[in-house]
């Protein structure tokens, strides 16, 4: 027999954005709890490769209410500090985060919600979403990938270039996470870069806060009724941080188009040529983790969840924080989710007000 409980509020995930959220609910004195399936604070972050950076300041890169503290000797804070800020952001507010718990299905209940669990059930009057994508990493379906002989793996899972020293490799996609693995193995390993298009590199003296505050402006302009202009450079360009921009300086940043297919040993290009591989590196994103939310009958065809806000079309007791611009500007950045997280718990207190407080604990299920 399992445990059922009940909350004002359920947030599933203890990230960044969970996190967020739980500081806004916390001041407005609403029962709540943080459900989170990993086993230690931080959200992904522990779980990123070895040298990943923001490339954003640390000032920049704070949750509301405690700015992040700075790198010692300067720079742009690496996957380290980011986990260890986080880990004590969600004491110094002492966040009622329960873990690990891993959600398994969010269900209707009468006229409440029914969190289903490993480690049991809950109820609540509203619930938050905050899981992110971290878990449910996107590789493409690509022709031949089933009889390659060597190794394939999600930037996820990849961990230093150390393991790749003196192998033939390619870096798949173009984003910050591309570029920067790029940066790294082709010191030590024969690397090709491949891209859809041509990467969009942004000027050096432009980093995550300039993209920011630009996002920021542009949706102010369209909430104004004024013309944004055209876009200067979006959060998916990428950033010169100190490592992407040595790999510039030696002339490492090329990159070439996507090839024909892979093959038992190699790739086969588009012109019919052929290289030999020994290791295929996806960093081709993630999707947003959102099985848990299937029960409830509002994924769309496109795997999202239809919001006004942050708030389900479908289900109004729903609230999502933290998956993209969907779901709030930025939402799914440390800078950006304090926005969406302040609206969704405003909007939660306002929903739940006047209803009354049920107890912390009921009969077992």
């Amino acid at each position: 027999m399992q445990e059922s409980r009940n909350r004002q509020v359920i947030v599933i995930g203890g990230g960044q954005s969970g996190l967020a959220v739980g500081y806004f609910l916390r001041r407005t004195g609403l029962d709540f709890e943080i459900l989170d399936a990993n086993e230690r604070p931080g959200g992904a972050w522990p779980s990123a490769w070895d040298s990943l950076h923001l490339f954003s300041p640390a000032q920049w890169s704070s949750l509301p209410g405690w700015p992040m503290p700075p790198v010692q000797g300067g720079g742009y804070p690496g996957r380290d500090h980011v986990a260890a800020y986080l880990a004590a952001y969600e004491e110094r507010y002492q966040l009622p985060v329960r873990r690990p718990v891993r959600v398994e299905a969010l269900e209707r209940a009468g006229d409440r919600l029914l969190v289903r669990a490993d480690a049991g059930s809950w109820t609540a009057s509203a619930v938050v979403s905050a899981t992110g994508g971290a878990s449910r990493p996107f590789v493409p379906d690509c022709p031949g990938a089933e009889v390659f002989r060597g190794r394939q793996l999600h930037s996820s899972s990849y961990r230093s270039p150390q393991e790749f020293a003196g192998q033939r490799v390619l870096v798949v996609g173009g984003g910050n996470s591309g570029a920067q693995i790029l940066a790294e193995l082709s010191l030590v390993a024969e690397v090709t870069w491949v891209t859809t298009e041509a990467p969009t590199f942004l000027p050096d003296d432009v980093d995550g806060r300039v993209l920011f505050e630009r996002a920021t402006e542009r949706v102010r302009a369209q909430q104004e009724g004024r013309d944004p202009g055209p876009p200067r450079g979006g959060l998916g360009d990428i950033v010169m941080v100190p490592p992407v921009r040595e790999a510039r300086d030696r002339g490492a940043l090329r990159s070439v188009r996507p090839f024909l297919r892979l093959e038992p040993d190699g790739v086969v290009w588009r012109d019919g040529s052929r290289s030999p591989v020994d290791a295929v590196i996806w960093c081709t994103g993630f999707r947003p983790a959102l099985e848990h939310l299937a029960p409830l009958g509002v994924l769309e065809p496109d795997g999202r969840v239809a919001v006004r806000g942050g708030r389900s079309v479908r289900e109004p007791r729903l609230w999502l924080v933290g998956y993209g611009d969907w779901t709030g500007v930025a939402s799914a950045t440390l800078a950006g989710v304090t926005r969406a997280a302040r609206s969704a718990a405003h909007e939660i207190r306002d929903a739940l007000a006047g209803m009354p407080t049920l107890p912390a604990t009921c009969l077992e299920a």
